[in-house]
């Protein structure tokens, strides 16, 4: 099951969970800065829309596009500069809001979840509760290629395809070991999960419905999936309702035959 790679790649792998030192700070971001016995000097500090922070005795400090390592290099030097005597300062992210994934589709958790420091497709699945029964095999990537962020202008069904990068992955792939398939993820990338193929087995089955269709699937095993034949089905009348070329085409099938996305079964009484 793709679930459980997903959670052991996500204990084994030295890229996930990776220093967070390494988030790179945008508007909205709150900052938890403690200054070693400065109590005066810390506590939790919202990023402005202009990528500044209001800082004790410092003022307007730019913060926006610099990592949390490089923040705090930069209060260091300042404080130091007639303020503080070797400062000792500790920064961490109180709430990311500028830096975010967003990951819809047929995942058990959909939403936005924050990029700290770097995560890769198979840590955004696992935090995402993992893909449900009903997803394909390929995930999406859209990836802004400048400016915008946010799951509205990223969806591969709308916008200017212009403005993002379309990333295909082969999550069957990813499933049997192949980790290059496993893409670092940016900030503002959407990863989108399509929903897979399905079928419908009706007829004399145990349990007639829909049913998920995996490439190379033939009639006899959408037939295991619906449980089987009733003891009033006939072999030798199992249809196939089809669209072919855009109209429904009723077509004589055996257990063999590879079935379509949107086909129908249908297996039909005996005659006697």
């Amino acid at each position: 099951m793709l679930i459980l790679l997903l959670l052991t790649a996500l204990q084994g792998s030295p890229t996930v969970g990776s220093d967070p030192s390494s988030y790179i700070i945008g508007p909205n971001d709150v900052l938890a800065v403690n200054v070693f016995n400065q109590a005066q000097l810390s506590g939790k500090f919202p990023v402005g829309a202009d990528g500044t922070l209001a800082f004790p005795l410092l003022g307007r400090v730019m913060v926006g596009g610099l990592t949390v390592g490089a923040v705090e290099d930069e209060l260091r030097r300042r404080l130091a500069a007639g303020y503080v005597k070797d400062p000792r300062i500790n920064v961490t992210i109180e709430q990311s809001r500028s830096q975010l994934i967003f990951i819809i589709g047929e995942v058990r958790q959909p939403g936005a979840l924050p990029h700290t420091g770097s995560m890769t497709l198979i840590e955004a699945l696992a935090r995402a509760g993992s893909t449900t029964e009903r997803a394909g095999m390929e995930a999406v990537i859209v990836r802004p290629r400048s400016g915008g962020s946010g799951v509205a202008a990223t969806l591969p069904t709308g916008g200017d395809a212009s403005n993002a990068e379309t990333i295909h992955v082969d999550l069957k792939s990813l499933q049997t070991g192949a980790l290059s398939q496993n893409i670092a993820l940016r900030a503002g990338d959407t990863v989108f999960v399509p929903r897979a193929d399905t079928v419908f087995v009706l007829g004399q089955v145990k349990t007639a419905g829909e049913y998920v269709l995996r490439q190379g699937m033939t009639v006899r095993q959408l037939l295991a999936l619906a449980g089987g034949m009733t003891e009033r089905a006939s072999t030798r009348r199992i249809q196939v309702i089809r669209q072919v070329n855009g109209k429904e085409t009723t077509i004589s099938v055996n257990m063999q035959t590879l079935v379509q996305p949107g086909d129908t079964i249908v297996v039909r009484d005996r005659l006697f």
